[in-house]
């Protein structure tokens, strides 16, 4: 597999004001600041009159992260290489939205906070995310709801030491672990460890073809039984920062997740989790 990773070229954050897309959108800003990348936040709802000064406050929270002065005016930003679109859909439906954005506006990470509902997550269980699943094949960081994540609020800062990828023979790991290494070189972060858990009968975990990744290491974990409860146990027995999790299909990660095994961990984790659908 090859070394060559690209920073993010662009991020897309989908913002309904909640507290939980608050953390999200911190997410993708240090995202979008790690990478010098293009930031779009965009906001579909009941308030389709949502003004500039309704999303998350870029430079204030900037100024939080004592990267720019207070008062500092939009060119400081542009210097720190990043530069922020706020979009407000015409679409109140948020996944119609989001559709509509994305078809004429492609993008490296979608980071979306995850609420749950009735037991499931409400932008997966939405009667018109089938849209979005023919249309998207993009990696999509997940906040769920009640997570604080990898990057804090209140400074900026990034605790990530220790990432699970999930892996088997079907869907294929190469897009998960491509996507992991991407983002924790994007977020230059470590040292850490990456570990591998392969549920099945011992010996069989799949050959793999690891990227080199500077300050982190690969830890290799082979268990057996449910591989939803596998998964949840691992992530809390390694206090994992993050899960990757690679999705089944070539129609787009939504189609692929609902009801699979990532949904399904989506549910119950208070941790972040990349869904990654497959190479094209």
């Amino acid at each position: 597999m090859s070394s060559h990773r690209p920073p993010y070229e662009s991020i897309f954050h989908p913002s309904d004001f909640s507290r939980e897309s608050e953390v999200a959108f911190c997410h993708a800003l240090k995202l979008a600041l790690t990478s010098g990348s293009a930031l779009t936040l965009l906001h579909a709802g009941e308030e389709s009159e949502a003004a500039w000064q309704d999303f998350p406050g870029v430079r204030d929270t900037l100024v939080r992260w004592a990267l720019i002065a207070a008062g500092s005016h939009r060119g400081e930003v542009l210097k720190l290489g990043i530069s922020v679109d706020k979009v407000v859909s015409r679409f109140r439906n948020p996944v119609e939205a989001t559709k509509r954005y994305l078809e004429g506006h492609p993008t490296d990470l979608i980071v979306l906070a995850a609420h749950a509902h009735n037991e499931r997550m409400s932008w997966l269980s939405h009667s018109k995310a089938e849209p979005i699943a023919r249309e998207c094949h993009t990696p999509t960081l997940f906040i769920p709801q009640g997570c604080d994540g990898f990057v804090r609020m209140e400074d900026g800062s990034v605790n990530l030491a220790h990432v699970l990828v999930p892996i088997a023979h079907e869907p294929r790991p190469g897009a998960a672990i491509f996507a992991t290494a991407r983002m924790i070189e994007s977020l230059g972060t470590g040292p850490g460890t990456i570990h591998l858990l392969h549920v099945g009968p011992t010996g069989t975990m799949p050959a793999l073809d690891l990227p080199e990744c500077p300050n982190w290491t690969w830890n290799r974990i082979e268990r057996t039984g449910s591989i939803v409860d596998a998964i949840l146990a691992a992530s809390s027995e390694i206090d994992a920062g993050l899960i990757a999790m690679s999705t089944a299909g070539h129609h787009g990660f939504l189609d692929a997740l609902r009801g699979s095994t990532t949904e399904r961990v989506l549910r119950h984790v208070k941790t972040p989790l990349l869904a990654v659908p497959p190479f094209r």
